[in-house]
């Protein structure tokens, strides 16, 4: 069973910067394509950013031009480079694959001043 762990995120000002990392316990960054997730509270979860196995990425209308997917595949890890920041961008933070695996804990991104 693969496991993700995600960290990095934290309280943030609007117009701010963030980056995230997710570690995979296996070497599936290579292999698959990965996706950063975030749920709001009262919202469901949704797609933020994803990277094919080949680099391709694609994001969402919301983030396109803010935020930037990226993975080491040797680290097994990918991230998140979230810049210009606004207070809806707040959520907890999932990584994943494609097709969906288990989930890991996430990390709380809150964007307030």
């Amino acid at each position: 069973q693969v496991q993700f762990v995600e960290s990095g995120g934290g309280l943030v000002q609007p117009g701010g910067s963030l980056t995230l990392s997710c570690v995979g316990s296996t070497k599936i960054f290579s292999i698959t394509t990965m996706a950063w997730y975030r749920q709001a509270a009262g919202k469901q979860r949704e797609l933020v950013a994803a990277i094919t196995f080949g680099g391709v990425a694609n994001y969402a209308d919301s983030v396109k031009g803010r935020f930037t997917i990226s993975k080491d595949n040797a680290k097994n890890t990918i991230y998140l480079q979230m810049n210009s920041l606004k207070p809806e961008d707040t959520a907890v933070y999932y990584c994943n694959a494609v097709p969906l695996m288990a989930w890991g804990q996430g990390t709380q991104v809150t964007v307030s001043s």
